[in-house]
């Protein structure tokens, strides 16, 4: 790919996800499952001669020098060892902001790979994970590229088989800061651990969901809508729900019987991060 070219940053799902422990040091202990999808916001990059990293697409509220994306820049920058080559980004949405699809952590990983690759710094994927995880626990995975069991606060991987599957993905009108999932003192942290091994799909829960969903009654009203035709769960720190369907065909159907005014998209289950298949 070149700098002509659109580079994808795929959302994800957590088919299930507990909080095991937490270190001294605060942080959370993790243990869950990614899966991408496509649902997919998308990132344009054109090379500057100034050094400059300029966000040509700014997020409302958010302050440039604050937005992934840009941090991400800067990173590499420094994990190179300093290039003096810029960048102008372009970034379009389509994963919602705080609905727990990891949309700015894939953004911040598309972007060490593609200016990995179209300034020439030449880091290894390791070492990119390495810089992703100063940037936030998630963004590592999307650099990873696999669907995979995650540990820790989420930087250890073990590539696990999803069964091929489409989702029904509803997306209620609620920002939700993961600062305040983490902080509720009823959000449980106790569960015990697994084996990567003995993972199976339809295993577990979100051990976020209820906290969110008392905070939050709009997600426990998705749910209770989705759950009408399987196992619906939360991803992440919510906003967003999910329910998994065998055929594209199945989710339509289920998606007619919603309620009117109901956000919802019927999204397929990637096998592997789509810039995965450029390598």
């Amino acid at each position: 790919m070149n700098w002509d070219s659109d580079w994808p940053a795929p959302a994800k799902l957590n088919l299930f996800l507990h909080i095991v422990g937490r270190r001294a040091d605060g942080y959370h202990l993790l243990q869950t499952v990614f899966r991408f999808i496509d649902l997919a916001d998308t990132l344009r990059f054109e090379p500057r001669t100034d050094g400059r990293i300029v966000l040509a697409t700014p997020t409302s509220g958010v302050p440039p020098e604050q937005d992934l994306v840009v941090r991400a820049a800067e990173a590499l920058k420094v994990g190179a060892g300093g290039t003096a080559l810029g960048v102008t980004i372009h970034l379009d949405k389509h994963i919602p902001m705080g609905g727990g699809l990891g949309g700015g952590s894939s953004d911040a990983a598309t972007t060490l790979i593609a200016l990995n690759h179209l300034w020439g710094c030449g880091l290894s994927r390791k070492r990119l994970q390495e810089i992703g995880l100063g940037l936030g626990a998630d963004v590592p995975i999307f650099i990873h590229g696999r669907n995979c069991f995650a540990e820790g606060v989420g930087e250890r991987f073990t590539n696990v088989a999803v069964p091929d599957a489409c989702y029904l993905l509803a997306m209620p009108a609620v920002h939700v800061p993961t600062a305040d999932i983490f902080r509720a003192p009823d959000l449980k942290r106790d569960t015990p651990e697994i084996r990567p091994a003995d993972w199976r799909p339809g295993f577990g829960r979100n051990d976020m969901e209820p906290v969110a969903c008392m905070l939050h009654p709009e997600i426990a009203r998705h749910l209770a809508e989705l759950r009408r035709f399987g196992d619906a769960r939360m991803t992440g720190s919510g906003a967003c729900c999910f329910v998994g369907f065998a055929t594209r065909a199945a989710a339509e159907a289920a998606r007619r019987e919603l309620p009117p005014g109901m956000r919802v998209e019927v999204v397929d289950g990637l096998a592997v991060h789509p810039l995965q298949k450029n390598e």
